[in-house]
């Protein structure tokens, strides 16, 4: 089993008993070569990625990784649950109608690109699930797509802030796009801005898809 250290810890119950390879951030590529030697020499690899490994996760690289360096072995994708909507869950039900994903993180996209992508979605009035937004080091991203969302949107739109799901640390909050800032927001989080119909329902977060009731 191959992933990212803390990824493997958070599923100490399937890994009794298998050989471990892991590393700390910014490994990915590394990690996705070493899977990918380990099931060219014969062994059966799983490779540990977050949430669903297709969104954000490791499925994409790897398969360019094998088709770059000519890895002729079988790979499975395996789907699972994306950050996105398993926040979603817990907020209620954010994302019933069309939805963005957008990752914060200029590491690998130019911070411009993003901009771009920022803008089309708040005209749109698409509901925008934020991955990565913050951390310790890029701390503007999240303060320039709020003031992008602000030109089209209230400042009554709910917005959700979903930290470390499934996890001892879960923490849970519905805010609204004038305050959302001052709520504690890391790189565990993610950050759900609601379209003109999202409102709050008995607490919860919901965006109605547009049946007659």
């Amino acid at each position: 089993m191959v992933g990212y250290r803390p990824y493997l810890e958070l599923i100490e119950d399937l890994t009794v008993g298998k050989e471990l390879v892991s590393s700390g951030m910014r490994k990915e590529t590394e990690r996705c070569l070493e899977a990918l030697k380990r099931a060219a020499a014969g062994a059966t690899v799983a490779l540990v990625s977050s949430g669903d490994p297709g969104v954000y996760g490791m499925a994409g690289l790897a398969m360019e990784l094998a088709d770059a360096d000519g890895f002729d072995v079988p790979i499975e994708i395996v789907p699972g649950i994306s950050a996105a909507g398993a926040a979603a869950a817990r907020l209620g039900a954010p994302l019933m109608l069309d939805y963005a994903c957008i990752s914060l993180s200029d590491l690998l996209v130019p911070w411009e690109g993003i901009v771009r992508r920022l803008e089309a979605v708040a005209a749109a009035d698409l509901v925008v699930a934020l991955y990565n937004p913050k951390s310790t080091k890029r701390v503007d991203q999240i303060e320039q797509a709020a003031a992008i969302f602000r030109k089209h949107r209230p400042g009554a739109t709910p917005v959700g802030i979903c930290t470390a799901i499934g996890t001892g640390e879960e923490r849970v909050e519905i805010a609204d796009l004038e305050t959302f800032l001052g709520r504690e927001i890391s790189m565990r989080s993610i950050v759900i801005v609601g379209n003109a119909t999202t409102r709050i329902i008995r607490g919860r977060m919901v965006t109605p898809r547009g049946y007659r009731l």
